[in-house]
């Protein structure tokens, strides 16, 4: 859902802008990924049931929370204001001793034009932090919204600065980090096992109080308290990535307070975790195609200029040999197979990063790692002291709640090898292999894989990116069906996500829907 983990602060600190604010939508994959499915590799669940709304009355006990009054304070950003909002441990009994404490933040609408409202925004993940995607999209998205809302965000529970969750220190996140996800043999798989049991036996010794609290459904619930203390009747949202399931619950379960939503690379919450993640390989897959199709077009591409298809057999020998022997880098940490792979699934959220990319291959395939090490780092939210945000805790925590595992043991692996690699040859055994880490949690997954059609709802526009890597077309178009006033528009492009990200077409016809709540014409396409 962010998606991150292909392969597997407090309040008064400054919002930041992410290393990569255009990719942070991206991470989806922890270990469980984002749709549900049974236990066994062979199981493929479509939901059958549909998310039910909750009562449209705030109930009494609840109160409290709805009432609260938020005491603004500037957080070292001009122009940007923070608060901390309470929220119940537990919708289902709340508890005031228990409260979570969230961090939300703002920036107020300066015109010109009539303010709007708030305009809530969501980054994906999960465990990306909605604060600190906050000020890109404060003053990097289209100026006539910007103007006219307050742009708005709450990092959700578990997230970053509201209740973080922790599994692992920094050393032992470098070690998680570069585990062989492409076991060779028995010993290797057990390695790999070892690794994921060790991560969610530290997020439920290190995260006890949270971990079984940090669901979709209640990261919605906390947007629509966030959205009552906010002043405004019905919710209007930007989600990316991840954000779209966040978006799309949120609608289940208040559709009479949907207001304009925009959800942005579209997550399918009705399909299983299997099928999912074999989706999402093949979404890595078309990517890759397109990066090859165009590296061969220059001259100094590393994987040759001869065609995708050899390109792509360069890039399967450059894994062979990490496998065999991790390159140095400008660091005490070698380049690993994982670590080299992931990085080069990094650079496919945004084509913009392709030059990146084929510079750090380059300078891979001439024995230094250094290039495609710093591209894994980024993606992990590892910064140059080696010290880790909590996005990879988070997204496992949320992703192992939302949905029963994928996969639950090698053998189920083994299975289901042969469609992963079916669908992505070049990072599909390492896909499926991530896909373990849920089985091995602590805490029973809460939710399970169901249509979300938010009957009464407003009208909720969806886009798609045609050769999205990490959220597949396929996905926008099946949840767009699935609302029930659900809208579609199409970016026949690259990249993860399409608003706000250069096409002109895309970002009229979203701004005039925010603006105006004018849908684009069915079948609207832009390229």
């Amino acid at each position: 859902m962010y998606i991150k983990s292909p392969l597997r602060s407090p309040l008064r600190s400054p919002l930041r802008i992410p290393a990569v604010a255009l990719a942070v939508a991206g991470l989806l994959l922890s270990g469980c990924d984002s749709g549900g499915s049974d236990h066994g590799a062979a199981a493929s669940t479509t939901a059958t049931r549909s998310l039910g709304p909750l009562p449209a009355t705030t109930a009494a006990d609840l109160a409290p929370y709805y009432g609260q009054k938020l005491s603004w304070h500037t957080c070292g950003v001009p122009g940007f204001e923070c608060a901390t909002m309470k929220a119940p441990l537990d919708y289902a009994h709340p508890v005031a001793a228990d409260d979570l404490k969230l961090a939300v933040a703002r920036k107020k609408a300066a015109g010109p034009g009539a303010r709007l409202g708030s305009l809530l925004v969501n980054p994906g993940g999960p465990g990306g932090s909605a604060i600190d995607y906050l000020q890109y999209a404060a003053l990097g998205y289209p100026a006539p919204v910007t103007s006219r809302y307050d742009m708005a965000a709450i990092d959700p529970r578990g997230v970053a600065r509201s209740e973080p969750v922790a599994c692992l220190t920094d050393a032992q996140m470098d070690a998680f980090t570069a585990v062989d996800t492409t076991p060779d043999d028995a010993a290797e798989a057990d390695q790999l096992v070892a690794a994921d049991t060790g991560f969610a036996a530290g997020c439920a010794k290190r995260s006890a109080k949270v971990l079984a609290h940090v669901s979709t459904i209640d990261s919605a619930r906390d947007m629509d308290v966030l959205r009552a203390l906010l002043g405004d009747d019905k919710l209007t949202y930007v989600g990316k990535s991840y954000g779209t399931f966040l978006g799309a619950t949120y609608a289940g379960l208040f559709p009479q307070r949907v207001g304009r939503l925009v959800l942005d690379g579209a997550m399918d919450p009705s399909v299983g975790a299997l099928d999912s993640s074999r989706t999402q390989a093949g979404g890595f897959e078309t990517a890759f195609t397109a990066f090859a199709g165009d590296c061969v077009q220059h001259t100094d591409c590393p994987l040759g200029t001869k065609s995708a298809e050899d390109a792509g057999r360069r890039l399967d020998e450059f894994f062979r040999g990490l496998d065999a022997k991790p390159l140095p880098t400008d660091q005490a940490r070698p380049l690993t197979e994982a670590l080299g792979t992931t990085g080069v699934i990094s650079a496919m959220y945004d084509e913009g990063s392709w030059p990146t990319l084929r510079g750090a291959l380059a300078q891979a395939m001439q024995g230094d790692g250094a290039g495609l090490l710093k591209l894994s780092d980024e993606y992990y939210e590892r910064d140059s002291g080696g010290k880790y945000s909590n996005l990879m805790a988070a997204n496992a925590a949320v992703n192992c709640l939302d949905l029963p595992p994928a996969l639950s043991s090698p053998a189920d692996v083994e299975r289901a090898l042969p469609s992963f690699r079916s669908a992505s040859p070049h990072f599909g055994t390492g896909l499926a292999w991530a896909s373990l880490i849920c089985g091995y949690w602590k805490i029973p997954a809460t939710g399970k894989p169901q249509r979300i059609e938010a009957e009464g709802a407003a009208p909720i526009l969806v886009v798609g990116t045609t050769r999205d890597p990490a959220t597949p077309y396929s996905w926008a178009e099946s949840l767009a069906s699935q609302l029930t006033s659900g809208h579609l528009l199409t970016y026949n492009g690259d990249g993860h996500t399409a608003y706000g990200r250069g096409s002109d077409c895309i970002d009229t016809a979203v701004n005039l829907y925010l603006l105006e709540g004018t849908t684009p014409p069915k079948n609207k396409k832009c390229d």
